[in-house]
């Protein structure tokens, strides 16, 4: 029992630690440089302005995505495409580095964390289902910025945007290493050790962890604007539900990287504008 409690506590502090740094980074994602907020006022000089004579008043969907790009190439000089990917990956490796050197120094055997022998855990039937979920989750998350574009709350797509590589080399980067670093390190820590090992070592409730982890997972993202946090929480209960079910790291693993991958070669890769775009 102080072995799963040790590691547990090591589960809340890095988890505490990766909402402190994901609220740090949504203050610098909502202000430039002078403080001010995002598109205010305090805007950096040579910044595009919509009530310039000259600002064109009808754009093309890839007009208006290289325009918004540039305004905040304008307004976060100092943040690159490249500089804040590697950001993301080393900081995401270190957490799951600390994380997977806990599990060992605790003795936590691999099954609470979602990985046995079972095809249902490790195996094709794995796989598919991470596929179907993942895929399932994007379509969903598509419909709900639908929704609630109709409602009139915008979906807020700065930091999808500032993720997009511009070049073949930085998709590569993005796809094959970035995004999959994301997808191991948050289902490690918000799914298989806030829920696989809470529930086996410490008997919680898999609801309340559930509830737990979804909310902490959603409070990360607050970068992605209030409906953002919302969509995410409904995502991450989603994976969380997959993972109690099928006992599978790998399955959420999956759903999560195809979640991220589609967001961003479908919107930002090829193009093509959301659902509430086309309508």
């Amino acid at each position: 029992m102080p072995e799963w409690a040790g590691f547990v506590g090591l589960t809340a502090l890095l988890l505490f630690a990766l909402l402190a740094l994901a609220r740090l980074s949504q203050d610098a994602l909502s202000t430039d440089g002078s403080g001010a907020p995002a598109g205010s006022g305090g805007r950096q000089m040579g910044a595009l302005d919509a009530s310039d004579p000259t600002f064109p008043r009808f754009e093309t969907a890839e007009a208006a995505r290289q325009r918004r790009r540039l305004e905040r190439t304008l307004e976060y000089d100092e943040l690159s495409t490249g500089a804040l990917l590697v950001n993301v990956a080393l900081t995401q490796g270190l957490f799951g580095v600390l994380a997977v050197a806990g599990g060992f120094y605790f003795q936590i055997p691999l099954s609470a964390f979602g990985v046995t022998g079972d095809p249902l855990s490790t195996g094709l039937p794995a796989l598919a289902l991470g596929v179907a979920a993942g895929v399932g989750f994007w379509v969903g998350n598509e419909l709900a910025a639908a929704l609630a574009d109709g409602f009139g709350v915008a979906f807020d797509e700065s930091l999808r945007e500032l993720l997009a590589p511009d070049s073949r080399a930085g998709w590569a980067v993005l796809l094959g290493g970035v995004l999959p670093t994301i997808a191991f390190v948050e289902e490690l820590l918000f799914r298989a050790a806030a829920i696989g090992v809470t529930v086996a070592g410490l008997g919680a409730p898999p609801a309340l962890m559930v509830v737990v982890s979804s909310a902490a997972f959603a409070l990360g993202h607050g970068a992605q604007g209030r409906i953002g946090i919302v969509v995410t929480g409904v995502l991450g209960a989603g994976l969380a539900v997959l993972f109690v079910l099928t006992n599978s790291l790998l399955a959420v693993v999956v759903a999560h990287y195809l979640v991220n991958a589609l967001e961003l070669t479908v919107h930002e890769g090829l193009g093509v504008d959301r659902l509430d775009s086309l309508a």
